[in-house]
């Protein structure tokens, strides 16, 4: 079935360029366009289309302030359309958290043609569950107490991950394991996050640097672009960041960081969460083969069942779980009370 697509940008050369990056595609279809959030909800009841994609800054009304409306009143999946500007970058992010299921750079001089990227993009948005934003509780219950006992963490995302990532730190205190995340987004949006993060949570949450140090109440996100993440030492934690080509589709990749970690299989802790595609899954298979303890999110409470289902396929889950119960389960395997045997 082809995906009907309506596009919402104040710019018409910009809705010229996305209808043209996608004209070639049999797969989706462009069913309208509308200049503004107010032209977007008329067209919406006459198109009824599958997947918008929508610009952050435009007249009338933010494409903020319409998606959060639109999440309310007629939740659809929504890819956010942003310029590479701060401003921009940062109401992004906040968007993701708010239920946009990805995000896309708007071509530019540094950010290149990123229209490539836009197809598959709205295909894999388009097969979102945005029901799992309300069906699941997004707020986990913090653990108050916590002792460490020296085993690390590592958590790969993607579709969805904005929110499932917040929801599973909320649950964690301040003297948090080291934790390392590999989290597909464009490389200039990772850094908004990691602040974003760092301003809501009690712990201290960044982009990872080159041969350095995690110590307990920090998380570090891998900053993309060229670069992969990998654990190098579990005592102490430390990370390095390495360039090369795409692994399972994508730089940085889930796998890449999960394969980094074999060598410490009992001593780390992992999780895949929600995200399309199978990036992650054979990384955490090896994983758990090696003697670590291994956590999936479910189907029902993620966006998109696709890294979670393969992992979950070929056995690389030990334990899987609803998203709001994934951060205290993290916490068990990394207590010094816990002591569980591996499966």
């Amino acid at each position: 079935m082809v995906i009907k697509v309506l596009i919402v940008d104040d710019s018409s050369v910009m809705r010229r360029l996305i209808r043209q990056a996608l004209l070639k595609d049999t797969r989706l279809e462009v069913v309208g366009e509308a200049n503004d959030p107010i032209e977007a909800r008329s067209a919406i009841k006459v198109h009824n289309p599958d997947v918008l994609i929508l610009d952050i800054e435009m007249p009338r009304m933010s494409g903020l302030e319409f998606l959060e409306l639109l999440m309310r009143l007629r939740p659809m999946p929504v890819v956010m359309f942003s310029s590479l500007a701060r401003s921009s970058r940062d109401a992004t992010i906040k968007a993701l958290s708010l239920g946009a299921v990805d995000c896309i750079e708007k071509p530019s001089a540094e950010s290149g043609n990123t229209l490539e990227k836009l197809p598959d993009s709205l295909v894999a948005a388009a097969s979102a569950d945005i029901g799992a934003l309300k069906r699941t509780n997004r707020v986990s219950r913090q653990v108050q107490s916590f002792h460490w006992n020296s085993k690390p963490v590592l958590i790969g995302a993607s579709t969805g991950g904005v929110d499932a990532l917040q929801t599973v730190f909320s649950a964690w205190p301040e003297n948090c394991p080291p934790t390392l995340v590999t989290q597909h987004m464009p490389e200039n949006f990772l850094r908004s996050f990691a602040n974003r993060l760092d301003e809501q949570l009690e712990m201290n949450v960044r982009v990872a640097g080159n041969n350095e140090e995690v110590k307990q109440g920090e998380i570090v996100i891998c900053p993309g672009g060229a670069f992969h993440l990998e654990l190098v030492s579990a005592v102490p934690v430390r990370v390095r960041l390495v360039e090369g080509a795409p692994v399972s589709g994508h730089r940085p990749s889930v796998d890449v960081m999960m394969r980094s970690a074999k060598a410490f299989g009992p001593g780390c802790v992992a999780a895949i969460l929600t995200g399309m595609g199978r990036d992650g899954a054979q990384g955490l298979l090896e994983l758990r083969q090696n003697g670590a303890e291994t956590i999936g999110q479910d189907e029902m409470s993620s966006v998109v069942y696709g890294m979670p289902r393969v992992a979950q396929d070929v056995g690389a889950v030990k334990t899987q779980l609803p998203l709001d119960e994934i951060g205290a389960a993290i916490l068990g395997c990394c207590s010094k009370r816990s002591r569980a045997k591996t499966g």
